[in-house]
């Protein structure tokens, strides 16, 4: 252990600096049941542990102001405070994520496949640092999985194989800080922001989402059978399925053709149909929204992987910084938000005498691009009733007196261009997706040009400042770096995207640490949950926290804010209206 490097960390202004770990069980869907703690003080040496039965009402070590923690993977300790009704310390650095944003690197840098991405093991090979290998951890796992009651021996081997986690993220600091991977100046309150976000990331998936069920309960066993039924029915509309079930290429080529529809296809010549084209081509012809959850359904979804809680809410791993960009990126097989939007509004149903309340930005991407770029049309369309509209009105390409209801065609075609183009899309690719001519696409792309040129000129340079120093960040610090020249396209995309990401986490730290009780967060919408006669109160709070969530990331530029409430007994529903079609066809069945 590197002497100055352990005088650096002590000279942080702490009095305590702790280094944590719990060892739990965890079935799917419920609460961590805690089974073991381990915890080093790193100035006296002080050391603590403790079983179950021996953890008290309290936490056994400072958690105020002046005590710093160290975690590797902070939220599912900080869950298990939360288990023990435990405050949390007000002081956190998580290792994960700052080892995430070391490695987050195109090309990503290359790993032993037993590794699991951004695991412990992972990061301590990658400094070089011995760490229990992956079959002996899975192995004192299983042991900790299996419950007690345990022998003498087997307690003391939970604890050693405890204390091996503590003390193989105490060398992963060291290591991390002598690399200046973990910096010690000013720049150490932007972890100790990362730290923030993993204690509101605890509590949303401590809380998870409320499930009803008695639906649940009645749709997991006839899920299976009901497969063929609805090819039967709702693919029978499109015409796309063979008899055996499988989906049909030719079939859906000879669908296409009929309405004149331009598809993306592969270099081989072969129409796309993967999940990420459906979904985008799928705003641009709304009919193709329920086979698109119809083939998800069939191909991926296996409702057995939403897990549900005894108490009736869904629960999982939100993968915090898991993504290039930074974004939450939960399983979609897991997560209850995931492509099968039918499911969420089949599923999703308050407590008595709560709600449920989806706030959403407004246009956020547009939004974010406007008040980082400074320009004021663009700020100033953002903040017109509707944002396509108004570009397509400051592009003259409809009238000043137009409506949504009067030319939806037009103001449709500018949605998907103001979407696409300021993350550099060409004119050929938005032209496929509007399904228009290549000069329908050209002029579009001309007019955005003109009437964003305070936008266009600021995301140029960023690209060119990005290309030039081999890396990126946001405006709280999160990095990426790149070792060969990316596409311009991603480069461009990266502001919108990250910056987005540390919105929605500020928002949800502002939050829940407000007492706003958050159910998961969802892209650009957050979901709470609030008991009905708090319900106005929680609902302005929370707007107000995702106003100034953008107030701080956009350096003073605010997003706007919708709401959609459904007291119980109702159920959630999309609020684009999108898997109604699934969802009746489903409920008819069953």
């Amino acid at each position: 252990m590197n002497i100055r490097t352990q005088r650096e960390l002590l000279d942080l202004p702490f009095d305590e600096i702790w280094f944590p770990d719990f060892e739990y069980r965890n079935s799917d869907g419920e609460h961590p049941e805690p089974v073991y703690l381990v915890a080093w003080e790193l100035r006296t040496g002080r050391r603590v542990y403790l079983g179950r039965d021996e953890m008290g009402a309290s936490p056994p070590y400072d958690i105020s102001p002046r005590a710093l923690f160290v975690f590797f993977a902070a939220d599912a300790d900080l869950e298990c405070h939360l288990s023990l009704d435990w405050k949390f310390p007000a002081n956190v650095i998580d290792l994960r994520p700052e080892f995430l944003q070391v490695i987050n690197v195109t090309p990503r840098p290359p790993r032993d496949k037993k590794e699991a991405w951004g695991s412990l093991l992972h990061a301590s090979t990658y400094y070089g640092l011995d760490a229990i290998d992956a079959a002996e951890k899975e192995q004192w796992r299983e042991l900790i999985l299996r419950g007690g009651p345990y022998t003498a021996e087997q307690w003391e081997a939970i604890k050693n194989y405890c204390e091996g986690d503590v003390r193989a993220t105490v060398r992963l600091a060291f290591a991390m800080i002598q690399r200046g991977h973990i910096p010690l100046d000013h720049r150490f309150n932007l972890c100790r922001h990362r730290g923030r976000c993993m204690r509101a990331t605890a509590r949303m998936e401590f809380t998870g989402v409320p499930i009803d069920l008695e639906r649940y309960d009645r749709l997991l066993p006839q899920w299976e059978p009901m497969r063929m039924r609805l090819i039967e029915s709702l693919g029978k509309a499109y015409g796309v399925y063979d008899e055996d079930g499988s989906f049909s290429h030719k079939r859906f080529a000879r669908y296409l053709n009929a309405r004149g529809w331009i598809w993306p296809r592969t270099e081989t010549g072969r129409l796309k149909t993967d999940e990420k084209t459906f979904r985008r081509m799928a705003l641009t012809h709304p009919e193709l929204e329920d086979l698109r959850q119809l083939k998800y359904c069939l191909e991926q979804l296996d409702l057995h992987k939403i897990t549900v809680g005894r108490d009736g809410f869904a629960r999982c791993w939100l993968a915090p910084f898991a993504s290039r960009t930074s974004r939450f990126q939960p399983s979609n097989a897991r997560f209850i938000f995931g492509p099968a939007i039918w499911i969420r509004c089949y599923l999703i149903q308050a407590k008595p005498g709560w709600a449920v309340v989806y706030l959403d930005w407004k246009a956020q991407e547009f939004g974010i691009a406007a008040g980082l770029s400074g320009d004021q049309a663009m700020q100033a369309d953002y903040l017109a009733e509707d944002v396509y509209l108004a570009f397509a009105k400051r592009a003259r390409l409809v009238p000043a007196w137009a409506t949504t209801e009067t030319h939806s065609l037009q103001r449709d075609q500018c949605k998907i261009c103001v979407l696409a183009t300021q993350y550099g899309q060409k004119y050929k690719a938005l032209s496929e997706q509007i399904n228009q001519p290549d000069i329908v696409g050209r002029e579009l792309l001309r007019h955005h040009h003109k009437a964003y040129r305070q936008f266009w000129a600021w995301s140029d340079n960023r690209v060119n400042r990005y290309l030039l120093n081999n890396k990126q960040e946001t405006v709280f610090g999160w990095t990426h770096h790149f070792k060969q020249r990316p596409k311009t396209n991603s480069v461009r995309n990266f502001d919108m995207q990250a910056n987005a990401a540390e919105m929605l986490r500020l928002a949800c730290c502002l939050g829940t640490e407000g007492g706003i009780s958050i159910c998961a967060p969802v892209h650009d919408a957050i979901l709470i949950q609030a008991p009905l006669d708090r319900l106005d109160e929680d609902i302005a709070r929370m707007t107000q926290y995702m106003t100034e969530a953008s107030r701080v990331v956009l350096g003073g530029f605010c997003l706007r804010t919708d709401q959609h409430i459904f007291r119980y007994p109702e159920h959630y529903s999309d609020p684009k209206g999108r898997g109604r079609r699934m969802l009746e066809t489903v409920m008819g069945f069953l």
